[in-house]
C-alpha cells in the first residue's frame, strides 16, 4: 500500500491531561499534636495546542498518528506541596489549516506563523485540605479530585496559502508551467491526471517573491465530485489571483480554448467564493504551430471579455517573464491592501451547560436532571468514597440553590436527582435539608449525615420522638424499653452514668445527640 506524502484532511483525536488530585494531610511535628491541615493542591493537566509552523506543509504526521494526549498534572502532597503542571502538547500545523468539529462547524482558521489554538484544555487540579479549611471547617478530612481534561475529535483541513492558483483541464501544462517558473519538480507525464496532489513553487519577479499552487486538473462536473480537482478546489480559496492555463494544442474532439475556459469558470462558480479573484488567461503550448494559430484566433474574443491574456510556452519558456511580472503585480497590490495578520491565541470553550443561569433543572423519565457548569464540575471533583467530601458537595449544592429549586418544582424525598449529561450523570437520592451550617465533629473523612448504618443514632432519634407521648411516670429508660431497646444497652448506660440520672441517660436539652441532630 502506497504511503501518502501529502495529506490535506485528517480527523484528530486529542485528549488533554487530567488535573492532579489534592491531598488530605495533617501536619505532624514533635510536641505539636494539632498541626492543622497541610495538604497541597493538584497541578493542572497539560493542554493540546495547535500552532502554525511555516516549515510544515502537510498533515501527513496526523494521518499516521491520529491520537494525541497531553501530560497529566501531578498530585499534591503534604507540607503544602502542590503538584506539578502537566506539560502542554504543541502540535505544529501548516499555515492555512481550518479546524472544524465532527459536524463541520468551523472552530478556527489558523493563518499566520505562530498563530495557535488550544484545542483541548487541561483539567484543573483539585484543592488540598489546606485550601479547603475555613472558620467553620477547620480540619477537613478530604480533598478535591482533579478534573479530567477535554477529550474531543477535531477535523483538520488544509487550505494551501498560495498567492497564485493555476487551474485548468488535465494535461493543460500546469505542472510544466510551475516547473519552468520555479524550482518545483512536480511529476510531468503525457497522460491526464498526472498531478494527484497540489504542488507549490516559489517565483521571484523583480522585488516580489510569491508562491504558485498547481491544482490537479479540473473537468466538467468537478464541483459535484467528478475527477480529482474537486478534492483540491479548497486550495485556491486563499489565492490572490487565479491563472487559467488553457491548452491550445489539445487533440480532444469538441474542445477549444473558449469552451475550456467556460467550463472551468462554471465549475469555479458552482464551488463558490472565488468570484472576486482577479483572472489571468495563459494560452499555453504556443510553441506548437497549430497552438500558436489557435491562440491568435481566440485572443480577440478573450480580450473582449475584459481578460488579460498572455501567450506562453512552458517548453520553450516563451512569455514566461511577462507572465511572472504580471502575476507579481497582482500579488503586490493584494498584499498592500491586506491588513497585517498578527499571531493570535484561540481557546475552544464549550457553551455553558446551563445555557444562561448557573444551573437548570428539568424533570425527565429518569428523575430530576441538573445541568450547569458549577454543579457538574463539583461532582467531577468529589471523592465519593469519602463521606465528608460528599457532605461538602451537598453543602455547596444547597448554597447554590439547587435544593430550594428542586422543592419549588415539586421534588420529594427519595426522588432521583441526576447531575450531568445523559451519558455521564451521577445519580443521587434527594434528601432535603442537608446543609451542615458548621463543621460536624467526628472521625476524619466521615459525615454523619450520610451514614446509614448508625443504630445508636437511630435509637436516640426514635426515643426522642417517643418522649413526646410518654406517661408521666415513665423515664427515658422506660421509653427505651418500650421501644424494644435491649436491656444490655440500657444497663450499659446506667452503669456508666450511675443511678443519679437514669431517666435522661445523661443528655441535656442542649446536647445535639439528644435529638439526633448529627444525623439530620
Amino acid at each position: 500500500m502506497a504511503v501518502p506524502t501529502f495529506v490535506d484532511r485528517v480527523s484528530l483525536h486529542v485528549t488533554a491531561g487530567r488535573g492532579g488530585n489534592g491531598v488530605a494531610s495533617v501536619h505532624r511535628e514533635k510536641f505539636k499534636p494539632l498541626g492543622g491541615p497541610d495538604g497541597g493542591n493538584g497541578g493542572p493537566g497539560g493542554s493540546v495546542i495547535l500552532r502554525v509552523d511555516p516549515d510544515v506543509t502537510t498533515l501527513v504526521d496526523y494521518h499516521h498518528s491520529p491520537h494525541r494526549r497531553a501530560e497529566h498534572g501531578g498530585h499534591g502532597a503534604g507540607g503544602h506541596r502542590n503538584g506539578g503542571h502537566g506539560a502542554d502538547l504543541v502540535l505544529p500545523v501548516p499555515d492555512g489549516t481550518v479546524v472544524t468539529d465532527e459536524r463541520g462547524t468551523v472552530l478556527a482558521d489558523l493563518v499566520g506563523a505562530g498563530t495557535e489554538m488550544v484545542v483541548a484544555e487541561g483539567g484543573r487540579g483539585g484543592l488540598g485540605n489546606a485550601a479547603l479549611a475555613s472558620s467553620k471547617r477547620k480540619a477537613p478530612g478530604f480533598a478535591l479530585l482533579g478534573e479530567p481534561g477535554d477529550d474531543r475529535v477535531v477535523v483538520l483541513e488544509l487550505k494551501v496559502v498560495a498567492d497564485i492558483g493555476l487551474v485548468g483541464f488535465p494535461s493543460a501544462g500546469k505542472s510544466s508551467l510551475i516547473a519552468a517558473l520555479s524550482r518545483a519538480r512536480p511529476k510531468i507525464a503525457d497522460y491526464p491526471f498526472t498531478t494527484l496532489v497540489p504542488n507549490l513553487g516559489v517565483v521571484t519577479a523583480g522585488d516580489t517573491t510569491f508562491t504558485v499552487a498547481d491544482v490537479p486538473g479540473l473537468i466538467e462536473g468537478a464541483s459535484e465530485g467528478r475527477g480529482l480537482g474537486h478534492d483540491f478546489l479548497r486550495h485556491v480559496e486563499r489565492c490572490a489571483a487565479l491563472v487559467h492555463v488553457v491548452d491550445t494544442a489539445t487533440m480532444e474532439p469538441g474542445r477549444d480554448p473558449l469552451s475550456d475556459l467556460d467550463v472551468i469558470e462554471g465549475e469555479l462558480s458552482r464551488y463558490g467564493g472565488l468570484e472576486d479573484r482577479p483572472r489571468l488567461v495563459v494560452l499555453n503550448k504556443v510553441d506548437v504551430p497549430d497552438g500558436r494559430d489557435l491562440a491568435e484566433i481566440v485572443l480577440p474574443d478573450l480580450e473582449e471579455r475584459g481578460l488579460t491574456v498572455l501567450e506562453v510556452s512552458a517548453a520553450s519558456h516563451e512569455g514566461l517573464r511577462e507572465l511572472s511580472f504580471a502575476m507579481a503585480e497582482i500579488v503586490a497590490a493584494a498584499r498592500a491592501a491586506k491588513p497585517v495578520v498578527e499571531a493570535t491565541r484561540i481557546v475552544i470553550r464549550p457553551p455553558a451547560a446551563a445555557g444562561g443561569p448557573e444551573f437548570t433543572i428539568k424533570e425527565t423519565g429518569e428523575g430530576w436532571r441538573v445541568r450547569g457548569e458549577k454543579p457538574e464540575r463539583w461532582v467531577r471533583q468529589t471523592d465519593f468514597s469519602n463521606d465528608e467530601a460528599v457532605g461538602f458537595l451537598a453543602d455547596r449544592l444547597n448554597r447554590l440553590g439547587v435544593e430550594d429549586r428542586l422543592l419549588q418544582l415539586g421534588a420529594e424525598e427519595g426522588d432521583a436527582v441526576l447531575i450531568g449529561d445523559a451519558d455521564n450523570a451521577v445519580v443521587f437520592d434527594f434528601k432535603p435539608m442537608l446543609d451542615a451550617g458548621a463543621e460536624i465533629l467526628g472521625r476524619r473523612g466521615e459525615d454523619s449525615r450520610f451514614e446509614e448504618s448508625r443504630p445508636a443514632a437511630r435509637r436516640r432519634r426514635a426515643i426522642q420522638e417517643a418522649m413526646a407521648t410518654r406517661a408521666p411516670e415513665e423515664t427515658r429508660a422506660d421509653v427505651a424499653r418500650r421501644l424494644g431497646v435491649s436491656e444490655e444497652d440500657v444497663a450499659a448506660v446506667t452503669e456508666e452514668l450511675g443511678d443519679a440520672l437514669p431517666e435522661d441517660w445523661g443528655w441535656s436539652e442542649d446536647d445535639p445527640d439528644a435529638t439526633g441532630q448529627d444525623d439530620a
